[in-house]
């Protein structure tokens, strides 16, 4: 897809792209947080149109802005912030250390590497580990805790220079980085390249038959170029010389899927997770047309919903506060065209967003303790995919009456 064209082109086969999946108007970039003195600032606000190809059936938005714009020195998202997410990497690192057989001449690499969360896991386990993060801020974090990272956007000409200085992977992690990619084969080429002849590539994504499903489009932001399923994905791996060999379902993010990649002339057959995603994609109808058709007008029922109960909320007296500042949660505010008449402020573990204003909704954020201040009637869950984690957090705001809100899976107050 080459940025904002009149008839976009598919990321994937090259084809134009006529058929919407959902037309969601008008958003800010969705980690472009909002500093105080710049609040009278005019903001940036670009199309959010998600298409899906009429030939290989893969979803995705126009690239308004280039990665170097969104992943800077000045990047918001910290993965050890949730312990969701920690405990998410400690399981893997202690699984595939002992499956792969790694040790300390082995080397694990990973793709978007954030603040080294995961990989510092496989370091305690004494394996040989190499980060690649493209925000400076981000990467610096994971150099403190011991993790080597290199500051870089990673696709083939990286592969290429880690290559020439005798770097491979003997496993390959790219979690939640897949949809962050405006150029998907120069991304997957760059794997093909680094992957040693032996090795195995784990690829974690948000599964779109889930968001499709269960009405989730708050996954949609600029951010997520694209929205994967197996069945589009395949035959990108295959273009490089790569193939599919097992799929495992994991609930994180409401739904995603671990990929295990290999190179097509590696030994081993398939794995039984990959005959039942295909087959549960099917099942949905990911293979017709008329499935993402339907998506928009699902999308505008949940919209009112959402907007029905908070405003039914408001109107009884109630008072409305969030909890979180992810990107997910700026989608649905702005979409459904919430500001802080509605909802007073939200607050977050992370001490870079506190003190900041959403973008586009401009609902300023603080930190939690605000919430045990100000004790609001009705709190809303943005980031919905760490629910369970949120609520034992604020267990102790029940005390005063308070209530949690969600809009994905479905609107529930609970």
């Amino acid at each position: 897809m080459n940025g904002a064209l009149a008839v976009p082109v598919c990321r994937g086969c090259g084809r134009p792209l006529t058929t919407t999946l959902v037309d969601l108007g008008t958003t800010p970039i969705s980690n472009a947080f909002i500093e105080p003195e710049d609040v009278e600032a005019v903001e940036r606000w670009y199309p959010l149109h998600a298409y899906v190809c009429d030939a290989c059936l893969l979803v995705q938005i126009a690239a308004y802005e280039p990665p170097e714009a969104i992943f800077n020195a000045e990047y918001a998202y910290f993965s050890s912030i949730a312990d969701t997410w920690v405990e998410h990497a400690r399981v893997y690192a202690r699984r595939f250390a002992a499956e792969r057989r790694l040790s300390a001449t082995s080397r694990v690499v990973e793709l978007a590497s954030n603040d080294g969360y995961l990989l510092r896991e496989f370091k305690a386990l004494g394996v040989g580990v190499l980060g690649v993060e493209p925000a400076a801020n981000v990467a610096a974090q994971a150099e403190q805790v011991g993790v080597p990272t290199r500051v870089a956007f990673f696709g083939e000409g990286e592969a290429r220079s880690m290559v020439a200085s005798g770097l491979r992977a003997d496993l390959l992690v790219a979690n939640n980085v897949l949809a962050h990619v405006p150029d998907l084969h120069d991304f997957v080429g760059g794997i093909a390249l680094v992957l040693a002849a032996d090795g195995l590539a784990t690829i974690e994504f948000p599964h779109v038959l889930r968001t499709i499903v269960d009405v989730q489009f708050d996954q949609i932001y600029h951010e997520h170029f694209s929205y994967f399923s197996l069945l589009a994905l395949e035959p990108v791996f295959a273009a490089h010389g790569l193939r599919v060999r097992d799929v495992e379902e994991l609930p994180t993010h409401g739904g995603s899927l671990r990929l295990h990649v290999v190179h097509a002339t590696a030994g081993g057959g398939d794995g039984t997770g990959l005959a039942a995603v295909r087959a549960a994609e099917r099942a949905a109808g990911l293979h017709e047309l008329g499935t993402y058709r339907a998506f928009a007008g699902r999308v505008a029922q949940r919209k009112r919903a959402f907007v029905r109960r908070l405003l039914d909320a408001a109107d009884a007296g109630k008072k409305i506060a969030g909890y979180g500042a992810p990107a997910k949660g700026n989608t649905l505010l702005v979409t459904c065209g919430i500001r802080n008449d509605l909802v007073a402020f939200t607050v977050d573990r992370s001490e870079r967003k506190q003190g900041r204003l959403l973008p586009g909704s401009r609902i300023p954020i603080s930190a939690p303790a605000r919430l045990r201040e100000e004790k609001p009637d009705v709190i809303v869950i943005l980031p919905w995919n760490l629910r369970a984690e949120i609520v034992e957090q604020l267990a102790d705001c029940r005390a005063w009456g308070a209530r949690f809100m969600v809009a994905m899976p479905d609107v529930e107050v609970f």
